[in-house]
């Protein structure tokens, strides 16, 4: 039977339903959260947006005075925007100058600037509508991007056009979608030092296909269109260029030819710098930019016989001018510094976090459910004292002792800066430190900010507490080590009877789900457990935080090494825990993971007994350049690799139940998968279910009613089918 027992108390069930609306009430919990931080030149202070509520959206500015405590609230969305007419909306980025004396933001199509010591913000006369506004590291001036596609410079009182198009398909300052979707870089203009230039992207789509979107129930609404690079199409053709605050450019010269992709840029003392990537992804070359004439000089190449992995925060400098970057070497991704590993085999690099004069401060991995802050510093310098170790840790061990941290042994220069097992990130500079702690033993994140001899400055989190506690057990199975976790109903006991199993992974390279954190979605398959399943969730093939070889298997077959690990951990999970009914087996995913349960029914009905996808794929070439091509290459000379990763040719081999579910604007993973693998299972004969979203995009986890809908059918149909 799936359900709650009959004798399970009222309070209990009101939170089982409150759940899937809180969910999407607090944005995935992540409204009321303090993000965004920014430490001032002297480290005495921090920036950071929060809103003031768990189920408030709308994002405030807000500054915290570390010596005494004390927050101060910088810009309110509400308040700036009274009698205006326009809804009020909140602050969903700023940035500021060098010392964080001033700050900008976007807030209606509108330009505002904040002086952070005098607490004042003034709207500034731009030529709305503004998005990315940035101001120069003196302070002086404000660059904006215009209209979608001018980039210009407040300064004063004068509004001054950069760059603006020369083209119907042309910007200037504004990432094309590969980059924000599939690189990491959502930035496309930075300025030099001193605040006189600025290097800018320019983007020219023409030659990009169009598609539309379209939304169904409003047959009187036109379509929106999009420009699509899909798999084995014509990309975006960038080119930079460095520009004068009197519109004059020159353009930055590399081999575009030979590569094509922008995946990261940047101005530092050093001058101007960009890397760039291969259409194949086999090489990355950095190139340092020659601000008058636009010539280039190699700094560093990396290459490997599958793709250069981009690591986000890398290339950047140090103030000695050593080049931060990483290299995979021996099975461990390590961070270099002009070429040389830096850490140690078996620590593998996730993220540059910042560069601060000549200390680096990363993420890095031992044991793949967790993640925590390191920091690289030289011997030689005179830089400010370390913050002080959290309680618990032993001030006097070496960072990289396994006593200490449990990590493979640190080379000179280097110390963790988290002790808790979880998942930890921060920002560092002037010696201070915000450190953001997730761990398995609580829901949400703890800030802290740290500096050396001093306590520790709290930074209120507001967050809503999830309606349901967790029930997980980790576990490690099989010779691969796969990293599990099973979520039982809250009411069961051993013995107690068999449990259905649904396997609710993402599994693909883009997301982990086994972390040492009360991660937000693992709340929704706790709400499936609570209807009576045990819910099983594996990373395997593919997934982050196991070294390159680990990522490197899926090269040229997305789900066949996917499929394979979650079938092995299913069957070890159930040896170790009887009360596991094989004979009853469903499986949900989104996006990747939703492809991966339509391949489950289709590849092993002997295991999987139904399936619920969500925003899958049913054909790979309908999915961007920069990162389908990146597993299985270009579909012109590796079309069966394609042909293996689409379910559509394997449409007609359905025995299984299946729901599709997608949205109807989904301009990510475009609906056009779903409805063709359903029409070719209507073809072959094969009886399945369609849902669509009206107007929901590719997460439909924003409007309550929708997202709680959308769970309970899900429901109903797996125990309709199991």
């Amino acid at each position: 039977m799936i359900g709650m027992p009959g004798n399970g108390s009222a309070t209990h069930r009101a939170e089982v339903d409150e759940l899937p609306v809180q969910f999407a009430r607090t944005r995935r919990f992540s409204l009321g959260v303090p993000s965004s931080f920014t430490i001032a030149a002297d480290g005495a202070s921090v920036l950071f947006l929060r809103s003031r509520g768990g189920e408030d959206p709308i994002a405030c500015l807000w500054e915290l005075d570390l010596d005494s405590g004390t927050e101060r609230l910088l810009a309110d969305p509400v308040e700036l925007l009274a009698g205006t007419g326009e809804p009020a909306a909140g602050i969903a980025a700023y940035a500021t100058d060098h010392a964080a004396g001033v700050a900008a933001f976007a807030l209606a199509g509108e330009l505002w600037a904040v002086d952070v010591a005098k607490g004042e913000v003034r709207r500034l006369p731009a030529n709305g509508p503004v998005t990315d506004p940035r101001p120069d590291p003196t302070g002086r001036r404000i660059a904006y991007v215009s209209g979608g596609g001018t980039l210009r410079v407040i300064e004063d009182d004068r509004d001054l056009v950069i760059a603006e198009p020369d083209g119907p398909e042309v910007r200037f300052g504004v990432a094309e979608h590969v980059a924000g979707e599939s690189m990491g870089r959502t930035r496309a203009h930075w300025w030099s030092p001193d605040g006189s230039r600025l290097l800018v992207a320019r983007v020219d789509e023409s030659a990009v296909a169009l598609w539309h979107v379209a939304d169904p129930s409003d047959p009187a609404r036109p379509p929106r269109g999009v420009r699509y690079p899909a798999a084995g199409t014509a990309n975006a053709e960038v080119t930079l260029w460095v520009a004068g605050l009197d519109g004059r450019r020159t353009e930055v010269q590399w081999d575009r030819a030979a590569f094509e992709y922008v995946t990261a840029a940047g101005w530092d003392a050093h001058g101007p710098y960009v890397a760039v990537q291969s259409r194949d992804q086999r090489t990355l070359r950095i190139h340092g930019v020659d601000p008058g004439s636009g010539r280039t000089s190699l700094l560093a190449e990396l290459r490997d016989a599958h793709w250069v992995q981009l690591v986000g925060g890398t290339p950047a400098r140090t103030a000695a001018g050593g080049l931060v970057a990483h290299a995979d070497v021996d099975g461990t991704r390590r961070l270099t510094l002009d070429g040389v590993p830096i850490t140690p085999a078996a620590l593998q690099l996730r993220e540059v976090l910042c560069v601060d004069g000549d200390d680096i401060l990363f993420t890095a991995s031992g044991d793949p459910t967790e993640t925590h802050l390191w920091l690289y510093r030289p011997a030689s310098g005179d830089r400010p004292d370390l913050p002080d170790l959290p309680p618990g840790a032993d001030p006097g061990a070496p960072a990289g002792d396994r006593a200490a941290g449990g990590e493979p042994g640190a080379g000179p220069g280097l110390r963790r800066l988290s002790v808790e097992p979880g998942v930890h990130a921060g920002v560092w500079r002037a010696g201070t430190l915000v450190h953001v702690a997730r761990t398995p033993t609580r829901p949400g994140a703890i800030t802290t900010i740290r500096r050396a001899g001093r306590p520790g400055v709290p930074v209120a989190s507001l967050a809503a507490r999830p309606a349901l506690s967790l029930r997980v057990l980790a576990l490690s199975t099989t010779e691969r080590e796969l990293r599990s976790h099973l979520l039982l109903p809250s009411w069961h006991r051993p013995g107690d009877g068999k449990l259905p199993v649904l396997v609710d992974p993402y599994a693909g390279p883009a997301v982990q789900r086994v972390t040492a954190e009360q991660a937000p979605m693992t709340f929704v398959s706790q709400w499936f457990a609570e209807q009576g399943f045990a819910v099983l969730i594996t990373d395997g093939s593919g997934t982050q935080g196991r070294g390159p070889a680990w990522e490197r298997e899926v090269h040229g077959d997305i789900f066949g090494p996917v499929l394979a690990d979650q079938v092995a951990a299913l069957h070890a999970v159930a040896a170790r825990h009887p009360d596991l009914d094989l004979g009853r087996v469903a499986i949900r995913g989104w996006s990747f993971s939703g492809t991966l349960a339509v391949m489950a029914v289709l590849r092993r009905p002997d295991v999987f007994h139904a399936a619920v996808a969500g925003a899958g794929t049913s054909d790979q070439r309908l999915y961007d350049t920069h990162w389908r091509e990146r597993f299985l290459g270009h579909p012109g000379r590796h079309p069966e690799r394609y042909e293996a990763c689409s379910t559509i040719p394997e449409a007609p081999t359905l025995a299984r139940p299946l729901l599709l579910i997608h949205g109807l604007a989904d301009d990510n993973v475009f609906p056009a998968g779903t409805l063709r693998l359903s029409a070719a299972l209507l073809a072959a004969g094969r009886p399945h279910e369609v849902l669509p979203l009206t107007g929901t995009a590719h997460s439909p986890t924003t409007d309550p009613a929708i997202f709680a809908g959308l769970l309970r059918h899900q429901l109903d149909f797996l125990s309709r089918h199991l």
